[in-house]
């Protein structure tokens, strides 16, 4: 028996994507354009960071070759050593989305190849039926925003007719999701969340991904800030994923963030939450330390998404790529002989691309796996080769929709 590990730097894409232009993404690069923007000074900001974007840790991991298999960018320290055990790889996805359920099922064994609800960019951007029944059956005086929106300038604009009224932030974006924000005292957490349960269920027949709860404090428009308190109401996968076969072989699912909200908290055995990477990073290492044969960590660090890529920041998103560097000793620090330990992505996230929502990209997978060879994934057809790489290194039996690359790191020990 072994451990695995995976660590999903939310958004972190690769570029590279073949079906890239169906998506109106081709080009985009969130790697590459960070780079490039730390290389010729315009992510440089005073008191945060400058010059060349430093990740000495993942490039002796094989980021560098990854990035060139996904889409031949050449990051310049590519030619450094890599890490005895080290693997590199990038991964296509085949999913029909490029949101957060679609890419974390797909690492999960499960890629999604049905078209999700979404709702247009339009003012309302929701049916009337829905708005109607979202006022309705939650009990609230009416809606604001229905809009296409990002999440703090929908709570800027809102908030303080939000305080007023007891009327929720209601919002979306391109991808399959409707967003409720309201004030954590003001409007109440748990009237919230009991709002988010009702609208889940009015937006099944819609196919929508995910509810997102976001809560905040403040009391004005420039003292208002999101809280940790976020939850998604994901629907249910359809099918069994990774985390479902490895709890029914009687291994555990150690989620860290928001990995639990992703699967609606199916084949999920314990689940850590924290706000902020650092702080997300702490709970990582403290499921790294309980895990046990057979146990399985997967992680969601979701500042590079939500606090950089949508708010189209690269010198943001470059610091806390390296702030994330910088600990990644503290994990590799933790495996031993026989462990399995992943880094990759679930989307690209281009700060420098055109709007805010995500983009269509290849994502890394690189890591360590004590005992073996390591060496060159290759490109896989599928984020699924992931999650079946981890089922065989926990001698779990395949699945229906992706392949092992375990065979090319070495096999076993």
């Amino acid at each position: 028996m072994a451990r695995a590990f995976v660590f999903v730097l939310d958004s972190f894409g690769i570029g590279g994507a073949a079906d890239a232009a169906e998506f109106g993404d081709e080009g985009a690069n969130t790697f590459a354009h960070i780079a490039d923007a730390c290389r010729s000074g315009k992510a440089d900001r005073p008191g945060l960071r400058n010059g060349p974007l430093l990740l000495p840790n993942m490039t002796a991991l094989g980021l560098g070759q990854a990035a060139h298999i996904a889409s031949g960018y050449d990051f310049g320290p590519a030619s450094a050593p890599l890490l005895p055990s080290s693997f590199h790889g990038a991964a296509q996805e085949i999913s029909s989305g490029k949101d957060t359920p679609s890419g974390h099922w797909e690492i999960a064994a499960l890629p999604m190849r049905f078209g999700w609800g979404r709702f247009p960019d339009t003012v309302p951007a929701f049916p009337p039926a829905l708005t109607e029944a979202m006022i309705r059956e939650g009990n609230v005086p009416g809606i604001l925003g229905n809009c296409h929106s990002d999440g703090m300038a929908a709570i800027e604009i809102f908030g303080e007719e939000h305080i007023a009224t007891g009327k929720p932030i209601c919002y979306t974006s391109v991808d399959s999701v409707l967003q409720i924000a309201a004030h954590e005292e003001h409007f109440g957490l748990d009237r919230l969340y009991e709002f988010c349960r009702i609208v889940r269920r009015l937006c099944d027949p819609l196919k929508i991904g995910r509810v997102i709860a976001r809560p905040f404090l403040g009391e004005t428009a420039d003292t208002f800030k999101r809280t940790a308190n976020r939850r998604d109401y994901a629907v249910s996968p359809p099918e069994p994923t990774l985390l479902d076969r490895i709890t029914e072989a009687h291994g555990r699912v150690l989620a860290v963030g928001k990995i639990g909200d992703i699967f609606a908290h199916r084949g999920v055995t314990t689940l850590r939450k924290a706000a902020g990477n650092m702080a997300m990073f702490d709970q990582a290492l403290e499921a790294m330390k309980e895990a046990i044969d057979g146990d399985f960590v997967f992680a969601n660090f979701v500042d590079f998404d939500s606090e950089f890529g949508h708010r189209r920041d690269p010198a943001g998103y470059a610091a806390a790529l390296e702030a994330f560097d910088c600990r990644l000793p503290e994990a590799l620090a933790l495996l031993k002989q026989g462990d399995l330990f992943v880094l990759t992505a679930d989307h690209g996230n281009d700060p420098t691309w055109r709007g805010t929502d995500h983009t269509r990209e290849r994502i890394p997978l690189i890591g360590l796996a004590p005992g073996l060879t390591g060496g060159s994934a290759g490109l896989r057809t599928t984020f699924s080769d992931i999650g079946e790489t981890v089922a065989e290194h926990l001698g779990i039996g395949p699945g229906k929709y992706g392949t092992s690359f375990y065979g090319d790191i070495g096999g076993h020990a």
